[in-house]
């Protein structure tokens, strides 16, 4: 098949002449002034602001169940050592033994060290942690602290009742904070 110049020439003519009157059919201007929709604008809108508002939420929900997770997760790991020690120092306590003095001292600084962990990790947290549960973690600092100073007074010949009333307070938190963490 040989190609034949004229044909094709005529061709590309033809269909350069026909693209330029729809490109000129299609360049006339429309008078007025344009303008939106203001239902479709105010439905924009309300979807744009809905979906900014989930993101936010979605976020907030997602730092909140952090926060309660770097809480409660390791509360058990960091409170059961001081309870272990500070039950170590009642029995030496309550058989009069003779390393009373150094488990004495132990479980005051088990006790204060639990109390410490807790309470970096909730400062840590911020806002993010839920206010009520916060606020238990912060009674079990508090408890912890008020028994680990009951302790160190503490001697031989010393009422109970004080050590008493102060274990039962941080027996009190710690089931508090067992008790709206999380169940694991």
């Amino acid at each position: 098949m040989k190609l034949n110049p004229r044909g094709f020439g005529l061709a590309c003519a033809t269909l350069a002449v026909g693209t330029g009157l729809v490109v000129a059919g299609c360049a006339n201007n429309v008078e007025g002034t344009p303008t939106a929709d203001q239902a479709q604008v105010t439905s924009y809108k309300a979807e744009a602001a809905t979906s900014s508002a989930a993101a936010s939420s979605s976020k907030a929900a997602a730092a909140q169940a952090k926060a309660t997770t770097d809480n409660c997760d390791p509360f058990r790991t960091t409170t059961g050592p001081a309870v272990d020690s500070y039950n170590d120092f009642v029995d030496a306590h309550d058989a009069n033994a003779g390393d009373q003095s150094a488990k004495r001292d132990a479980a005051a600084g088990a006790l204060d060290d639990a109390a410490k962990t807790v309470e970096t990790r909730v400062s840590a947290s911020g806002a993010d942690l839920p206010a009520e549960l916060g606020q238990k973690f912060t009674d079990y600092v508090a408890a912890a602290r008020g028994l680990a100073a009951e302790v160190r007074k503490t001697t031989s010949t010393s009422s109970v009742a004080p050590l008493n009333e102060a274990s039962r307070k941080v027996n009190d938190s710690l089931n508090a904070v067992r008790s709206a963490c999380p169940a694991r």
